[in-house]
């Protein structure tokens, strides 16, 4: 059987080898915790805590703010030390709960599910909306409501996102190597909720002792399949990547399960696990600190609300103080300008690196030479979509189906004029939706 893969994609250098052979450790927070509103897509969660409050770990201290909202829990033990707006990775000031960490690290009690097999839908459901559980790849979903489709019945694939194609980022691949159990857990728990579905975990090629290790685990499973993909950015993509499991194409105005798939990422999974069999709520994620600044990069067991400095701190400091440092992948991360900044469930990595190739190459102008349609996975003209974003056209913008682009920053990558292709094209679908949600 051949490789599952897509049309278009690049092959940058992939850096994984600085923290890929890195176990996982353990990342103990000695300074305050901060808790932002806003970690998820949908309405920020509402307070259930007041200033001078002690809480426990795993304790609610915000609860979700509508259907499309997630709760969230205090990682550490502490006072309430404020309630106030706090600077977030993408430059806002957000709502966020600050907890003054005691160390002492007392918990609440979890209660675990003995047959997590005699569980009802509902039931399942519930445990992961209780658990405060969003898509931890990158966007945020609320994952209860992702595994809410209308259709259940029509749901035929269950896709684990095992691809990590981001350069860089090795959370996902420890994770797979070190508690493969505890995904493959997950995933069959989600399998609870649809009936007709099989589950399918979809790992690039360069990762052939997770593809083997998960084999072994799921040779017994006849709803379970492991499905090598080839290895080329942006294969994690969730558009590209159930093409390459199932040759089925989602365009921007569907949702994966009109083509009958759901798909999850490694640590959503695994937190799936944690939640319905263990109990317990969503408090910690693994993060990936690299690149080429850092003494010792390194693969952590986070506490959610731990500040970005004191990752730093434990993965030896800076060798080099860093040019760039960026939150998540260097392809669709965002360039972060100071570490005072905490943790959410959606911090995948920190990337510090000693040059800033993209502010040291000046743009100039389009040479026609098509590389950027070459490599678009959504198969667009991203230099002219660029063109009508930089004149702020919005009807051709949308006549070249701009609305389409999944941001991959693969034109950008490839383009030799260094043209910010993906940035504009970006920035113009904000306004495009924008002025529909205003219409």
């Amino acid at each position: 059987m051949g490789l599952g893969t897509f049309k278009g994609g690049i092959h940058p250098y992939d850096g994984k080898e600085l923290s890929k052979d890195k176990p996982i450790r353990e990342a103990v927070p000695e300074g305050d915790l901060v808790y932002p509103l806003s970690q998820h897509i949908g309405a920020p969660a509402i307070p259930v805590v007041a200033v001078g409050d002690t809480v426990l770990r795993g304790q609610k201290i915000a609860e979700a703010g509508g259907y499309v909202s997630a709760p969230i829990y205090a990682s550490a033990s502490g006072r309430v030390k404020a309630i106030e707006p706090r600077r977030v990775v993408v430059g806002d000031m957000v709502e966020s709960i600050v907890i003054e960490n005691d160390g002492a690290f007392q918990s609440v009690e979890f209660q675990e599910t003995e047959d997590v097999s005699a569980l009802s839908g509902e039931e399942i459901l519930g445990k992961i909306k209780e658990a405060g559980i969003v898509g931890m790849g990158g966007a945020g979903f609320p994952t209860h409501v992702k595994l809410s489709p209308k259709e259940p019945d029509k749901i035929e694939y269950v896709i684990a996102n095992c691809a990590e194609c981001e350069p860089y980022l090795t959370s996902d691949y420890r994770r797979m190597l070190e508690e493969p159990e505890k995904l493959v857990s997950g995933l069959k728990i989600v399998l609870q909720l649809f009936q007709n579905a099989k589950g399918v975990l979809a790992v690039e090629d360069n990762k052939p002792d997770c593809i083997e290790k998960l084999k072994e685990l799921v040779k017994d499973e006849p709803r379970l399949e492991v499905k090598a993909l080839l290895t080329k950015y942006p294969q994690g993509s969730e558009r590209q990547l159930i093409y390459a499991v199932t040759k089925r194409a989602i365009n921007s105005t569907m949702l994966p399960a009109d083509e009958g798939c759901i798909v999850d990422n490694v640590d959503t999974l695994v937190a799936i696990h944690n939640a319905v069999k263990l109990g317990r709520p969503l408090m910690n994620r693994i993060v990936t600190i690299t690149g080429d600044a850092v003494k010792e990069p390194a693969n952590f067991s986070v506490s959610i609300g731990t500040s970005f400095s004191e990752l730093i701190e434990l993965a030896g400091g800076f060798k080099e103080q860093p040019k760039k440092v960026i939150s998540g992948g260097p392809m669709m991360g965002f360039a972060v300008f100071n570490l005072d900044l905490p943790t959410t469930k959606t911090t995948s990595a920190l990337v510090c690196l000693t040059e800033d190739e993209a502010a040291r190459l000046a743009p100039g102008p389009c040479i026609n030479c098509g590389r950027c349609v070459e490599v678009c996975p959504s198969r667009l003209v991203p230099s002219r979509l660029a063109d009508h974003a930089e004149r702020h056209l919005e009807e051709p913008f949308e006549k070249w189906h701009g609305l389409e682009c999944v941001e991959c920053g693969s034109c950008s990558f490839i383009c030799p004029a260094r043209r910010q292709l993906a940035q504009a094209i970006k920035s113009m679908k904000k306004t495009v939706l924008a002025n529909k949600r205003k219409k």
